[in-house]
């Protein structure tokens, strides 16, 4: 794709839709990924992390809600809701049990693109925030 934006919508569909091969496709293979859970390298790293998060919430949907550029970054807003219904890999490295609660997560990404693909994406967002709604202490363990 030739629009740095247009990855950053085909990246939100493949991971609203659990495409991860699809997903991983939008990376330079060398891209690295972090964000408030920790830093992943590598295509294959990146969607290994995005499957630990669809095991933990299946149902996630990210909505976008403003997306800029400046030069080769592209930055955007969302809203990422979701259910836990499946383990969720903590800070402390303990697994947190399914609780069945609603998260409603709001955040930003900073995404740098080369060639059409992302090299790397930066997550921020209230990690304590959203294990509050969980009702689970990031420290559990």
């Amino acid at each position: 794709m030739s629009d740095d934006r247009e990855v950053t919508d085909e990246l939100i569909t493949a991971f609203n839709a659990c495409d991860l091969t699809r997903a991983a496709s939008l990376y330079d293979p060398r891209a690295s990924y972090v964000c408030p859970g920790g830093l992943a390298e590598g295509r294959e790293e990146i969607t290994s992390y995005f499957a630990l998060y669809h095991e933990a919430f299946p149902d996630v949907a990210v909505t976008v809600h403003d997306k800029g550029t400046c030069g080769d970054m592209v930055i955007f807003e969302w809203t990422l809701t979701s259910t836990h219904t499946g383990p969720l890999l903590l800070p402390s490295g303990v697994v947190a049990e399914p609780t069945g609660r609603r998260v409603v997560v709001r955040g930003c990404d900073v995404r740098t693109m080369e060639n059409g693909l992302i090299t790397s994406q930066r997550v921020y967002y209230d990690q304590l925030e959203m294990l509050s709604q969980l009702g689970v202490s990031c420290l559990a363990g």
